[in-house]
């Protein structure tokens, strides 16, 4: 399939062996009752085959709909899947799955979410605390429709991620960027967050919400280069016009490279790739 004729939303981009591993949210699944998840597979960034049915809940399985933000991570010789679900009357929240390829069949893993339970969670992403003994946390945000200002928070993981550990700690609040504009009735959403180190071991996050122009692909970055922050808004959107849940990832060549949904709308949306070309 061409790049184009790939309806998903919320890319995700695992590069493996050499080749480009692509995960998302299944854009005729996405606002209702989901059956599974797929990966797309190539060797560059416009022809991939597939999809490839790579999660097929169990027929017990707690959820039913809005199978959101599938992202894989090589951690510990295994492939991880971090991915939300829901079901009417249950709180949204963040499930960890297993494989021994980024090809599936990913496995359940973690017992239920690992977010908080009683709080509607998702998009939660990995990160690795390498300035503090490696530790695995699960970076997620906590819904608009629960708090109204949506929130990013973080959440420490035991080293097989399969529990969290502790509590969950606030990073900011949606309405702290400069940028940012209300969904409804003084609303802010938090959505699709993503930590990358650079070279000289700073810390930023992607993030989304909704702006001027529609929804947006944002940074922050944490001043002390740790999880605990303190997290400072920029006030450049690095995508600005109805597009967003971004992540970073190397080329196969070494680019720095974005991949991002565009546009926002149900059906249309589309995984774009862009070389970042500032300092981040």
């Amino acid at each position: 399939m061409k790049r184009e004729e790939i309806n998903i939303r919320d890319p995700f981009v695992l590069v493996h062996e050499e080749k480009y591993y692509l995960y998302g949210t299944r854009g005729y699944e996405c606002w209702g009752k989901c059956t599974g998840l797929d990966v797309y597979v190539g060797t560059d960034l416009e022809e991939f085959d597939g999809p490839f049915v790579c999660f097929t809940p169990p027929e017990d399985f707690w959820a039913d709909r809005d199978f959101w933000a599938p992202e894989v991570h090589e951690y510990d010789g295994s492939f991880y899947m971090f991915v939300s679900f829901k079901k009417d009357g249950v709180c949204r929240g963040t499930q960890i799955l297993r494989a021994d390829s980024p090809m599936g069949p990913f496995v359940l893993h973690s017992d239920g979410p690992v977010t908080p339970r009683d709080w509607e969670c998702l998009d939660g992403t990995l990160y690795i605390e390498t300035a503090d003994d490696n530790k695995p946390y699960i970076i997620f945000c906590h819904e608009w429709v629960q708090v109204k200002d949506g929130e990013v928070c973080a959440l420490e993981l035991s080293r097989d991620l399969k529990k969290p550990v502790g509590e969950p700690k606030l990073l900011f609040h949606a309405s702290e960027a400069p940028w940012i504009r209300s969904i409804r009735d003084g609303a802010y959403v938090t959505d699709g967050t993503f930590v990358y180190r650079n070279e000289e071991g700073r810390i930023t996050m992607l993030w989304s919400s909704f702006g001027d122009e529609g929804y947006t692909l944002a940074l922050a970055h944490s001043d002390s280069n740790t999880v605990d922050g303190p997290w400072r808004q920029d006030p450049e959107l690095l995508f600005s016009k109805d597009g967003g849940h971004g992540m970073l990832f190397r080329s196969i060549e070494g680019k720095l490279m974005v991949a991002l949904h565009s546009p926002n709308v149900n059906l249309e949306e589309k995984p774009v790739f862009f070389e970042v070309k500032c300092s981040i």
